[in-house]
């Protein structure tokens, strides 16, 4: 995909993928012209969601617009691969990307938002793209050094569902990126699926800027009256739950699906209609927590890379990070830590407690539970059905640590083979001291 002296299209083909991949791999200073490129974006957003079908996409666009109406310089990096919608929702389908010198030119809106998308690429609507994640990273890696972003205030990151290829390349690619902004819908199916994206950022230590419930019910047109088609306060729920920023939620609007549709998101944005005055709303608060350094949770989860390489929690937030409804498993043998995390003889199941005096926070067990069989990637789905959300091992290998984050459970590792209670209360007392990890395989 690189380009030549003389304007021409740019297409997409896997030879491009392989070719980006060996190049990022082999000559670091193309590894230099992507972080120069990065370093003139002032902020960094991964939209990300664990379910299809929320409205990511339309968030995204919507977010890059308002971004626009504010004054700010704005661009969309559309890494859904397989399914781009971005070109559709601005209103650039049809366009097509071009290069010059080595360099290709985002396509720019009506709205002046700047657009890269692979469906920018393809030769028609019906085209599909069958590629593998190496092809990926490599297509995902070459849009980010090779476009010409410019000098931007934001560049807005569309991810497709879930926490595969595309957002994990992304998150490795691009360095101080702000954080990753979680679109749901209210419905449990969906709230489910998205916690694990907020432990798939949490294990990359991306700073969750907030959760955003989409289609929060439906307000006719007519009467003014709420139906609420899907649920309702499932976001708000989890957001609480997980301790994460709430930006705000967003109705059902005919105005809106008729908007992405002829892509002019611009008008909806200034109609003053119930979805476009709460997505307004939203948006200003994501703004105030980027701009106005108000991100809590930024702050609170900078915190495990400190806590795995042996630094002491601080007290002040030990209570705020147990939270209400929290689990916290620890493998046990022989009544103490397992140093064999897969192969231990049972989880000891902690919920945080508060004392009578309501002055401290105590290790309370809920239950043991007798291991099942070893069987490789069972464990993470077997304790998160238990309602487990928390793992304080002595050591799990990166893979078993990634299977954890995909099920939306948390992992610290380092624990020495010690009293479990005596584990979890200090790590509730912002007192635990966590050493290496004893398994990194």
């Amino acid at each position: 995909m690189g380009g030549s002296d003389d304007r021409r299209n740019v297409k997409a083909t896997p030879d491009a993928g392989v070719e980006a991949e060996a190049t990022a791999k082999h000559q670091p200073a193309e590894d230099e012209e992507l972080n120069r490129k990065l370093s003139h974006i002032k902020h960094k957003i991964l939209v990300l969601s664990g379910k299809g079908g929320v409205g990511k996409s339309s968030v995204a666009a919507g977010l890059a617009v308002d971004l626009a109406k504010r004054g700010k310089r704005v661009a969309v990096l559309d890494i859904d691969i397989h399914g781009p919608s971005i070109p559709r929702l601005l209103g650039v389908e049809g366009e097509r990307v071009v290069g010059t010198g080595g360099s290709i030119h985002p396509v720019v809106s009506s709205t002046g938002v700047g657009v890269m998308s692979m469906g920018l690429l393809l030769q028609g609507r019906d085209e599909a793209v069958i590629w593998r994640g190496p092809l990926k990273y490599g297509v995902i890696k070459q849009f980010l050094r090779d476009v010409e972003w410019g000098d931007l205030d934001y560049l807005i990151v569309d991810s497709p569902p879930g926490t595969g290829d595309e957002p994990l390349s992304v998150a490795q690619l691009i360095k101080g990126v702000d954080g990753a902004l979680i679109v749901t819908t209210p419905q449990a199916l969906s709230t489910n699926d998205v916690r694990r994206s907020i432990g798939f950022s949490r294990q990359l230590h991306l700073p969750i800027l907030g959760v955003i419930e989409n289609m929060s019910g439906f307000v006719c047109p007519s009467c003014g009256t709420k139906v609420d088609v899907f649920g309702s306060g499932g976001g708000a729920s989890m957001a609480e739950d997980m301790g994460v920023p709430f930006l705000g939620s967003i109705p059902i609007d005919p105005e809106l699906v008729k908007a992405c549709d002829a892509g002019s998101l611009g008008p909806f944005l200034a109609g003053g209609t119930p979805g476009a005055t709460a997505f307004a709303a939203a948006v200003a608060k994501l703004i105030a927590n980027i701009e106005g350094g108000s991100n809590k949770e930024a702050e609170m989860h900078s915190e495990p890379t400190a806590r795995q390489a042996g630094a002491a929690p601080d007290p002040s937030t030990a209570s705020t990070q147990a939270g209400e409804g929290r689990k916290i498993a620890v493998p046990v043998t022989g009544g103490k830590l397992s140093a064999h995390f897969g192969h231990c003889e049972e989880f000891v199941i902690f919920s945080p407690k508060e004392t009578s005096g309501g002055t401290a926070v105590e290790a309370e067990v809920v239950e043991v539970l007798e291991a099942p069989p070893h069987q490789p990637g069972l464990l993470p789905a077997w304790l998160n059905e238990r309602g487990v959300n928390m793992v304080i091992a002595g050591g799990m290998g990166s893979r078993a640590q990634e299977l954890f984050s995909q099920a939306g459970v948390e992992v610290m590792v380092g624990a020495a083979s010690t009293d479990p209670k005596e584990i979890v209360q200090s790590y509730l007392d912002g007192t635990l001291v966590a050493g290496q990890n004893v398994c990194d395989h």
